[in-house]
């Protein structure tokens, strides 16, 4: 998947890459090392979650809050179409995705105030404003901290990266990068899971063995230092995944059907869906999409119609259908947003849309959410909510309930500083009702 970078040189990184430890040779046990199961807060229909981001900010006037009688300073060049639920309209460019509109809701009318990349970035990955006195987690490392996961699999991947981190709850809830995105029909490997060059499972049992003798030497340090937190039980874990054959075919999306992986596609993002659908069904219980280029001040229509929006609405289409025919979608939580809209009025000079927080979109499915409708409003020119709008806080509230987390549960910082998951939000009961 290409890297891409915003108007203010913010690239899509990785916060924490598996290996950070540097010791050569156990990249799996070092990440293992930094995860930990929890414990299920509460009944709820999702049992796993995919958290689609879209760095660079998509414009909702173009894609799903298009506003076709307005002004032409306002208006944009693409118009609406009908989709699957009569009276929901969405971008003419968006065609597959008009035909799964049952299957999702549509959030219009998102506002908040924070126009800048990074800050609207970690707004919208945390649920929680930003503080510079604190760094709140991302919703993977709660939701591996609450839920856990197999012993064979990583409870928390990212494809290829994630603006999530694991903030005040420590590195053990970090995710697995997987570093690249899959090739359609190709076997995927992500390192430490795979066994390649060479290597055997006897290689790998003498590092199981050095994992052992690393997790004597620092047993003293364990209780003082969150990083090594836990270093002594995960090195049967990192073993088990190594050698697991359910983990190495939860990342092999050649094993997919051809009638089925053809609906994704080929572009990076349909195959990183393609790749999240067998990792939920082999039982990972957060997986995050990274794909960016939204960030379109300059010929925003250019690109999205040639660039942006067809494999996102081939990508995003087969991956609700694809688990509903797994028989996942009800158990299964589907958040898709960028950190912000884009300026309603054209900017003539450039052709583009500029940074807008005040309206947004997002999108939502599965996980009890009853999809083939339209929540909230934005004003006759998409310049703000109708009414009193949307939070992020109160979008990520309502995605914590599909899981059955309580967004108000409070957490401690190392300092003994208590914090609720979401400080300021409500669920959206509409979502459910």
């Amino acid at each position: 998947m290409a890297l891409h970078r915003t108007c203010d040189g913010l690239k899509r990184r990785d916060f924490l890459r598996v290996g950070a430890l540097g010791v050569s040779g156990v990249t799996l046990g070092s990440f293992l090392r930094l995860s930990e199961a929890g414990q299920v807060a509460g009944a709820a229909k999702a049992r796993s979650a995919i958290f689609i981001n879209l760095p660079g900010g998509p414009s909702h006037m173009d894609t799903f809050d298009l506003k076709p009688n307005a002004s032409d300073e306002y208006r944009g060049e693409f118009s609406p179409i009908q989709t699957k639920v009569p009276g929901i309209e969405i971008s003419e460019h968006l065609p597959r995705l008009a035909s799964a509109m049952d299957k999702f809701v549509i959030l219009r009318g998102v506002s908040h105030t924070l126009a800048a990349h990074r800050l609207g970035s970690e707004y919208v990955n945390t649920g929680n404003k930003p503080l510079p006195s604190l760094e709140f987690p991302g919703y993977g490392a709660v939701v591996t901290r609450e839920m856990g996961g197999p012993q064979d699999l990583p409870p928390f991947v990212s494809i290829p990266n994630s603006n999530q981190r694991a903030g005040y709850l420590g590195v053990k809830y970090a995710p697995l990068h997987t570093n690249s995105t899959p090739q359609p029909g190709r076997p995927f490997s992500v390192r430490g899971i795979s066994l390649e060059d060479g290597l055997t499972i006897e290689d790998v049992e003498k590092r199981n063995n050095l994992l052992s003798k690393l997790d004597t030497t620092f047993a003293g340090f364990e209780k003082h230092n969150q990083l090594l937190d836990g270093l002594d039980r995960f090195s049967q874990q990192a073993y088990s995944m190594i050698t697991s054959k359910r983990a190495r075919e939860a990342f092999d999306v050649s094993k997919e059907a051809p009638s089925f992986a053809g609906k994704f596609g080929e572009s990076p993002f349909g195959q990183s869906c393609l790749l999240a659908t067998r990792l939920v069904e082999a039982g990972t219980r957060f997986v995050t999409i990274s794909t960016g280029g939204w960030d379109t001040h300059r010929d925003n229509w250019g690109r999205l119609k040639e660039r942006q929006l067809p494999p996102f609405d081939e990508g995003l289409a087969a991956l609700l259908v694809g688990l509903e025919e797994k028989g996942l979608l009800d158990s299964t939580a589907v958040y898709v947003t960028g950190e912000f809209g884009r300026t309603p009025k054209i900017n003539q000079e450039r052709g583009g849309r500029d940074h807008y927080p005040r309206c947004m979109f997002m999108l939502m499915a599965g996980g009890g959410i009853q999809g083939g409708r339209v929540l909230g409003a934005s004003n006759e020119n998409a310049t703000e909510p109708a009414g009193d709008g949307f939070s992020p806080d109160d979008v990520a509230a309502s995605f914590y309930h599909s899981l059955g987390i309580d967004h108000t549960k409070e957490y401690h910082t190392n300092t003994g500083r208590p914090v609720m998951i979401v400080r300021n939000g409500n669920v959206i009961d509409e979502l459910f009702a």
